[in-house]
């Protein structure tokens, strides 16, 4: 029996509770880990609330991403030893496989050895932002040097993970904010220009900004009524990868700028490019070497131990966190 976060009933983070519960062994092609850090991503609040692609089966566990030490091996799992190190890209289920907990199991295929420059926070700060950005940016925009690039929820570890991988590339990022509070800390971390939405009007500030070429790119999880301006804004031929909908407001069809520019406008998740083993290859190529140059640097916003983790949840939630946050044990 070891210490895991479980939740009873959907809710608030009070939800959340430590338990002693026994992890389960590795199946085939599983391994089990003890558990070093945990990262904490939007999605695991979502799944407390009942709002994720995923339903949680009450009493639920939870969690995505964790870096630890391999503890044990299922069958016909190769290339990973006990005691290695190792850090874990999200699997597409968190109630199969939970990563809050001092022992957790994951697909053997997912399961990183991570540079010796990381620490265990950075480790567990890693994988679901930079695949996530990866994906949209790379895989599917092909981003190119000289592109702008809109970057929404900027201060989001997923929307920082996209900055530096624009700069990876050579593309100009424009950060978009609620509030003008983030502004020095987007530009520190890399942003070509920053945008406050309590600074004006939007159209207007992203027109000033890419001229009358417009913008190429747009990645974002938020939607709602901003999706008018940001398309009146963008290139012919643009394409707009949608990630998220944080928005509690509409999502008007832009349907003039869409047919005028012969816009794309794209829904995306991560498992596109988790459950594809030559983009995962390509990706984790991408981001390891993004890493051991020093282009991609896990930006951390606040370190939690494991007996805070409501503190951590309502942290996420009250929006002033800037990068990742985690969760030690």
């Amino acid at each position: 029996m070891v210490q895991v976060v479980r939740f009873h009933e959907l809710g608030d983070p009070e939800v959340l509770r430590i338990e002693e519960y026994e992890v389960r062994l590795p199946e085939p092609g599983e391994v089990r880990l003890h558990v070093k850090a945990i990262g904490i991503n939007r999605a695991e609040t979502l799944l407390r609330k009942g709002q994720y692609i995923e339903q949680a089966e009450l009493p639920s566990s939870l969690g995505l991403e964790a870096a630890g030490i391999v503890e044990a091996i299922g069958e016909n799992v190769r290339d990973i030893q006990i005691g290695d190190i190792v850090s874990v890209i999200p699997p597409t289920s968190m109630i199969r496989w939970p990563a809050y907990g001092e022992l957790a199991v994951f697909p053997a295929r997912l399961i990183v050895k991570h540079p010796p420059l990381l620490n265990w926070e950075m480790a567990a700060a890693l994988w679901m932002q930079y695949i996530t950005a990866y994906g949209a940016l790379i895989d599917i925009a092909n981003l190119k040097k000289g592109d702008f690039v809109v970057i929404t929820a900027a201060s989001s570890s997923v929307g920082l993970a996209a900055i530096q991988i624009a700069n990876r590339v050579g593309a100009k990022s424009i950060a978009v904010t609620r509030t003008a509070e983030k502004r020095h800390a987007l530009l520190n971390a890399g942003a070509t220009h920053v945008i406050s939405l309590d600074e004006g009007d939007l159209l207007n500030q992203l027109v000033n900004i890419a001229g009358k070429n417009g913008i190429r790119v747009v990645f974002d999880p938020v939607a709602g009524p901003n999706i008018e301006p940001i398309t009146a804004a963008m290139s012919y031929g643009g394409i707009l990868i949608e990630y998220g909908g944080l928005s509690s407001e509409a999502s008007p069809f832009p349907v003039g700028n869409v047919l005028m520019k012969s816009l794309t406008l794209r829904g995306y998740l991560m498992h596109e490019i988790t459950n594809d083993p030559v983009k995962l290859d390509k990706a984790k190529k991408f981001i390891l070497d993004g890493l051991i140059s020093g282009d991609l640097i896990p930006i951390i916003a606040k370190v939690f131990p494991f007996n805070e983790i409501i503190e951590a949840h309502k942290f996420l939630e009250s929006n002033e966190q800037f990068g990742k946050i985690v969760v030690t044990l």
